[in-house]
């Protein structure tokens, strides 16, 4: 089942669970219009490690991963031009090309390679099925923290829709907790401009978890990513009441240190009233409170602006 024993224990001591170590403990799910149930084949030996020409590897059609970060990439493809692909990539038969080869884990490593121009590349053949083929790269990808928070938990819904798991086996597979695995599943359920931000690294998934069921979620969303909010203040943001039509303005946290122009310019406007001045820029916009101790200040101020007096 496994490359090597050093490997086994890499995947996580609960893949015996999921795919082939363990004898079945129910009948394959019956096939279904949407997406023919496949069987687990035994899974054969490994061969040796062999180099294989870089133009008969191809990606897996399934591969959970979707977005490949360019900076990243390239700083491994410089360390692989320097040092060569010092793990080999796991791959299977291709099942349509003769003497090609589908990628079940390694893929970045051999899309890095290609940039390094690379000929070919170190591998692992092994004999798997579409099954089996999948739920390795799910679970290969997820343990190495490879892919975004919307991957990972579209990952977890495949290997619960497609193969029947519980939540207990696939965070046990993936050395998760079985809390972690729930809530990353939850995001699912965000809205879509909370799900962009979240694929564009502009949130977390801290912050993408304190905003559901949230009304004026993607307004909260939109700020705390052009602010820079803290999880914390964007839970606080969230247990607040939505102005009416839901929409809540965006704003600097509660309390946040304001720079030297703008508080040279409320310095500048209580001199010029008489009058605590405070600017709280909003965007493009804002507003400023003015702060008054008295009636009589009050009624002066009102007086000076119907008059039309420069201030």
């Amino acid at each position: 089942m496994s490359e090597s024993p050093k490997k086994a224990r890499g995947l996580g001591r609960g893949l015996s669970a999921l795919f082939g170590d363990e004898a079945p403990t129910a009948p394959p799910k019956a096939p279904t219009e949407r997406a023919p149930a496949v069987q687990a084949a035994p899974v054969e030996a490994s061969k040796a490690n062999r180099q294989v020409a870089i133009d008969l590897l191809h990606p897996n059609r399934s591969q959970p991963r979707r977005i490949y970060d360019a900076e990243t990439l390239q700083a491994l493809s410089d360390s692989i031009a320097r040092q060569g692909v010092l793990q080999p990539l796991l791959v299977r038969p291709h099942p349509s090309q003769d003497g090609h080869f589908e990628i079940v884990a390694g893929e970045r490593r051999w899309r890095a390679a290609q940039q390094a121009k690379l000929s070919e590349l170190p591998v692992v053949v092994r004999e798997l099925d579409d099954r089996t083929t999948l739920e390795m790269a799910l679970v290969e990808n997820i343990q190495r923290e490879d892919l975004t928070p919307l991957e990972e938990a579209e990952g977890y819904r495949r290997l619960i829709d497609e193969f029947g798991h519980a939540q207990s086996e696939i965070a046990k597979a993936v050395g998760k907790s079985r809390s972690h695995v729930a809530n990353m599943l939850r995001l699912l359920g965000l809205p879509e401009p909370i799900k962009r931000l979240l694929e564009e690294g502009a949130l977390s998934a801290g912050h993408a978890r304190a905003l559901l069921g949230v009304e004026g979620a993607a307004a909260i969303a939109e700020a705390a990513a052009s602010e820079g909010w803290s999880v914390r203040e964007v839970e606080r943001r969230a247990k607040q009441p939505a102005p009416s039509g839901g929409a809540r303005p965006p704003g600097p946290p509660k309390g946040a240190a304001k720079d030297a122009d703008t508080l040279a310019l409320e310095n500048d406007l209580s001199l010029a009233l008489g009058l605590k001045v405070v600017l709280d820029h909003r965007g493009a916009g804002g507003q400023m409170t003015l702060h008054y101790a008295s009636l009589d200040q009050l009624d002066d101020l009102v007086s000076r602006l119907r008059g039309n007096e420069a201030l």
